[in-house]
């Protein structure tokens, strides 16, 4: 009989244990959902890149083409590479770099 008692009190004494334990942890709300980049008008991104050029249409294709994969365009017409590592790191079958 004592060990129903004892058995019972320390049932009810850990739920009770359970249910606080619970009612303590933090209700963290769910993370923000990531937002997806504004698309990139790569048409006219790479029009100004080559505007420069002595051959725009062919800058303006691999232009069009890099874009498209790396979904950024350096600024300004030539250089600032570091602003669009994926743009500067395409090559062509020759190991030349692709994107103007």
């Amino acid at each position: 009989m004592a060990f129903q008692k004892t058995f019972a009190a320390l049932l009810i004494a850990s739920i009770a244990l359970v249910h606080f334990t619970h009612a303590l942890q933090e209700v963290k709300p769910p993370a923000p959902s990531p937002q997806l980049p504004k698309p990139l008008d790569c048409g006219g991104a790479c029009k100004y890149r080559c505007s420069e050029t002595k051959r725009p249409n062919l800058c303006n294709r691999a232009c069009g083409s890099c874009c498209r994969t790396c979904h950024c365009v350096p600024p300004g017409t030539s250089g600032n590479y570091e602003a669009c590592p994926c743009y500067f790191n395409l090559t062509t079958h020759n190991n030349t770099r692709k994107c103007p």
